[in-house]
């Protein structure tokens, strides 16, 4: 499987195979999202590239704060990842990106990197933003309270104002 058409259809079929919404963007590009529970939702794309597949996801901006802390656990937790490995933009934004050969492009091998990719951001969203938003939930957790206005989605984070 090394035609582009090809590999479209590969991908293609996965995603409905999976039932994930997703655009076909063109020729070698799928734009695609995945579910979540923490993080709502991941943005994914897919794009064949002359010499492999690249698989990049965002996942989080820029941390405000304890860069270091937010740094360490991306790299301790790049080693028990599969397929991608977390990395970061020339602004500080947090992406996850893997690369599949060509001919390692199967309908399998698509679903468990995007089910990676899904465990990952999903998974780690809420400690990623607990160490590196700590100060700014403080915040929008006070101007919620003072204002009367809605802490649902600030739940999981309560143990940092308590």
């Amino acid at each position: 499987m090394s035609g582009p058409g090809q590999l479209d259809q590969v991908i293609a079929g996965a995603l409905e195979g999976a039932g994930l919404k997703h655009e076909h963007r063109g020729p070698g590009r799928f734009l695609i999202t995945l579910p979540g529970a923490k993080k709502l939702q991941t943005t994914c794309w897919v794009l064949v590239g002359q010499h492999g597949v690249l698989v990049e996801a965002f996942v989080c901006r820029r941390p405000d704060e304890a860069h270091e802390d937010v740094y360490r656990l991306l790299l301790r937790r790049n080693t028990r990842l599969y397929g991608v490995h977390y990395a970061l933009d020339r602004a500080g934004d947090i992406y996850l990106v893997g690369r599949l050969a060509h001919h390692a492009l199967t309908a399998d091998e698509l679903d468990r990197v995007l089910g990676q990719v899904l465990e990952a951001a999903d998974g780690d969203f809420n400690t990623l933003l607990e160490i590196g938003f700590a100060s700014s939930i403080r915040r929008e957790w006070a101007w919620r309270v003072a204002r009367g206005e809605s802490l649902t989605n600030l739940a999981a984070f309560e143990h940092l104002v308590r």
